[in-house]
C-alpha cells in the first residue's frame, strides 16, 4: 500500500496531542542535529504542540559548524525557539579525567568516546526538560529522533539517544520520514542531507555497511536485498539485542 504522508502526518500529530492531553503535559525538548529525522520530528512537534511549547537544542561536542546552521534552518522556518549547549568542554574535562586512570590508546578509546557524546546529549536534554518545567511551570518532555531503520539494526547509543519520553517517527522508515518531511516543507537543505551521526566522521550507511533503503526493503521480505547485505542487517539485528532487553532476574513466588 503506498504511504500517505498526509494521512500519516495527521495520525502522528494526534497521537502526541493525544498523549500530551491525557498527560496534561505541556512542551517539547528536542536535539536539532541539522539532519532530517530532528528536522521532521520538530516540524511534527510544533504542528501538534505550536511553536511556542517547542525548544530545539543544538548540542555541538567537537563538530561540524554546518550542523548549527542546518539547525537553525530548521529553526527558523517553524519559529520554535532554539538554544545552544556546547558540550566541548564537558567532554574535554572528561576526557582529562580519564587520564587519571590510566593511559590508554586512541583506538581503544574510540568507541567509548563516540558514544559519550549522546550520552553527554540525554544528560543536557534531561536537564534542560527539566528546567523548562519548572521555569514554564508545565512539562516539558524530551522527544526521541530515531526512525525505524535505525531502530531495526540498533543503530543507536544505550544511554544516549535511545532515551527520550516519547517517539514520534519510530514506526516510520528513512523514505517514510522523508514524505512526512516534504509534505510539512522541512528545508531540503535539511530533508536531504547525507545522514550521520556528527560524531564519527562517517556518514550512518557507511558505518552500517548497507543503505537505509536495504534495511526498510528487508523489513518488508528479506528477499529484497542481496544475500551479502541481508547478512550485514541479520548481524546488527541480532549483535544488538542487548540494546532492547534489560535481563531481570525475578526470584521464585
Amino acid at each position: 500500500m503506498k504511504f500517505n504522508a498526509e494521512k500519516e502526518t495527521k495520525k502522528i500529530v494526534e497521537f502526541i496531542r493525544k498523549y500530551y492531553r491525557e498527560n496534561k503535559l505541556g512542551g517539547a525538548i528536542l536535539g536539532i542535529s541539522g539532519g532530517k529525522d530532528s528536522g521532521v520530528v520538530a516540524a511534527l512537534m510544533v504542528e501538534a504542540l505550536g511553536s511556542e511549547n517547542v525548544v530545539g537544542v543544538t548540542l555541538p561536542c567537537h563538530s561540524k559548524d554546518k550542523d548549527k546552521v542546518d539547525a537553525k534552518l530548521v529553526s527558523d522556518y517553524y519559529h520554535f525557539e532554539l538554544i545552544n549547549f556546547d558540550l566541548t568542554n564537558i567532554y574535554d574535562n572528561f576526557q582529562l579525567e580519564l587520564t587519571n586512570l590510566g593511559t590508554f590508546t586512541e583506538e581503544e578509546k574510540k568507541n567509548s568516546d563516540i558514544n559519550l557524546k549522546p550520552r553527554l546529549r540525554m544528560s543536557a536534554l534531561y536537564y534542560l526538560a527539566a528546567l523548562y518545567t519548572e521555569v514554564k511551570k508545565k512539562p516539558y518532555l524530551v522527544v526521541g529522533t530515531s526512525n525505524k531503520c535505525e531502530l531495526y539494526v540498533g543503530y543507536f547509543t544505550k544511554g544516549g539517544d535511545s532515551v527520550h519520553d516519547i517517539a514520534p517517527i519510530s514506526d516510520l522508515t528513512v523514505e517514510e520520514v522523508i514524505e512526512i518531511g516534504k509534505y510539512l516543507k522541512v528545508p531540503d537543505t535539511v530533508l536531504y542531507k547525507t545522514p550521520d551521526d556528527g560524531l564519527s566522521g562517517q556518514s550512518d550507511e557507511e558505518k552500517l555497511g548497507v543503505t537505509y533503503l536495504e534495511i526498510a526493503n528487508y523489513m518488508v521480505n528479506p528477499k529484497l536485498v542481496s544475500e551479502k547485505s541481508r547478512r550485514v542487517i541479520e548481524r546488527h539485528h541480532r549483535n544488538n539485542q542487548h540494546k532492547f532487553y534489560i535481563p531481570t532476574y525475578r526470584k521464585d513466588e
